[in-house]
């Protein structure tokens, strides 16, 4: 596996500071947010420099029942392409829920679920990586994610799972140690028990990130700064395997540059620690300590039971998931109820951020009354497209209702809406006809 180095998540917020920080040999980007057309210039100077560029979807879905949607598949090709990127990563997550193969409408989470580590959703999962990794023009390496609930009747540990997925498909990992230690604290899996059953010589890199804990449950928010208990599971991780490369993750609440490069610094010193616990020297890469490296062909593992049958008991089962998550419909038997209570606040407070970040002129109109007003709309309509369309949604759906109150702030609202829920924005109206019409209506 090609050796990256340390690297950080490249962000529009801090892409100067990113520019300037020593040491950084790669960073990701989030494949969603950059155009191949117009990548932003930093990203351009940087790729000019030899930083290497890796962009890291986030709404494929690769465990959802269906089928990869070939648009968004075309779209990932696309990026990885312009940024010359020597590989793609995703996620082993489902993201939506419902349609044609459920008979129920179509459900986005905006954010991404787990899946049950189940032999039907392991089938599922293992072709629609095969026909990712088909579709793109580099090697894929698929993400652990943090999950705040767990599936009821689940078949394998995540070691299982994953090692499974690796030898069947032959796809490369993205581990994320600070998922490891958000299932630690919401699932009870023992971090060293999930590095012990990991194929680590299939690790492509790993992420690090923070968050915080409220009431029991650790929320993963790439917000806060990175923990001890993270920095540990990195250090047993690199005494294993030496990481190809390790990425720091930071989408919000962004410190200054400086402290956010004594955070690398202090993650090159958890990784120097681990390669010194292992008497292998400094890190480079290589294969797991007691294991042979895999090379899973996608032949391998072939369904002895009708694919379809199998994408459909799935289809069913996360769609009843997903629905009583952003929809309130009864939570499934054997959930945890307050687990799932959790799960939803959280997906609706992240919809409300998502959406004031793609359209910031919500917040603007709105002012404090933004998150409010969106999070009861929420509570009523479930997201059924993507972010942009949900903003448009939310206006409407204001606007039907007579709000905001101010008439002006009103107005403002609808002019925005109005300039983008067409196919092109609307012209300018000439400054005459507005006069006209102020004429027409003081003088009937």
């Amino acid at each position: 596996m090609r050796r990256l180095g340390t690297g950080i998540g490249w962000r529009p917020e801090i892409a100067d500071a990113v520019e300037r920080m020593p040491g950084i040999d790669w960073v990701e980007v989030v494949a969603e947010n950059v155009c191949p057309g117009h990548l932003p210039p930093s990203l351009l100077r940087l790729r000019e420099r030899g930083v290497t560029v890796v962009p890291h979807g986030v709404s494929l879905g690769l465990g959802g029942a269906d089928r990869p949607d070939e648009g968004r598949l075309v779209a990932l090709a696309e990026r990885a392409e312009a940024l010359g990127s020597p590989l793609v990563t995703e996620h082993i997550a489902f993201v939506r829920a419902g349609g044609p193969r459920t008979a129920s409408p179509r459900l986005e989470a905006g954010h991404l679920l787990p899946v049950p580590r189940t032999r039907d959703a392991l089938d599922v999962l293992c072709e629609n990586v095969r026909i990712a990794q088909e579709a793109l023009p580099v090697p894929l390496a698929v993400e652990n994610i943090a999950a705040l609930f767990s599936w009821p009747g689940e078949e394998l540990t995540e070691g299982q799972f994953l090692s499974e997925l690796v030898e069947r498909t032959g796809v490369r990992l993205l581990i994320d140690v600070a998922n490891l230690h958000t299932n630690h604290v919401n699932r009870g899996e023992d971090p060293a028990e999930a590095l012990a059953g990991l194929p680590l010589e299939a690790i492509a890199y790993v992420h690090v990130a923070g968050g915080f804990e409220r009431d029991g449950v650790w929320h993963d928010s790439h917000a806060h700064p990175v923990p001890r208990p993270v920095l540990d599971i990195l250090t047993a991780l690199a005494a294993r395997v030496a990481p190809p490369g390790v990425l720091l993750e930071r989408d919000e609440n962004f410190p200054a540059p400086a402290e956010l490069e004594r955070e690398l610094g202090t993650i090159r010193k958890a990784v120097a620690a681990g390669r010194a616990r292992s008497g292998r020297g400094p890190a480079t890469a290589g294969t797991a300590s007691g294991g042979a490296a895999r090379t899973g062909a996608g032949g391998v593992g072939v369904l002895a039971r009708p694919v379809a049958e199998v994408r459909d008991r799935l289809g069913v089962a996360q769609a009843a998931v997903l629905s009583s998550l952003v929809a309130g419909t009864p939570v499934p038997e054997g959930f945890d109820r307050a687990r799932m209570r959790v799960q939803a606040r959280a997906l609706a407070a992240k919809r409300a951020g998502v959406v004031a970040k793609v359209a910031p002129e919500l917040p603007g109109i709105l002012g404090a009354g933004y998150r409010e007003a969106f999070l009861a709309y929420a509570r009523q309509r479930p997201m059924s497209g993507g972010y942009r369309r949900d903003a448009l949604d939310f206006a409407g759906h204001l606007l039907k209702l007579g709000r905001p109150a101010d008439a002006g702030a009103r107005r403002e609202l609808r002019e925005w809406w109005l300039d983008r829920a067409g196919p092109a924005p609307r012209k300018p109206r000439p400054r005459w006809t507005a006069r006209l019409r102020g004429a027409l209506r003081r003088h009937p």
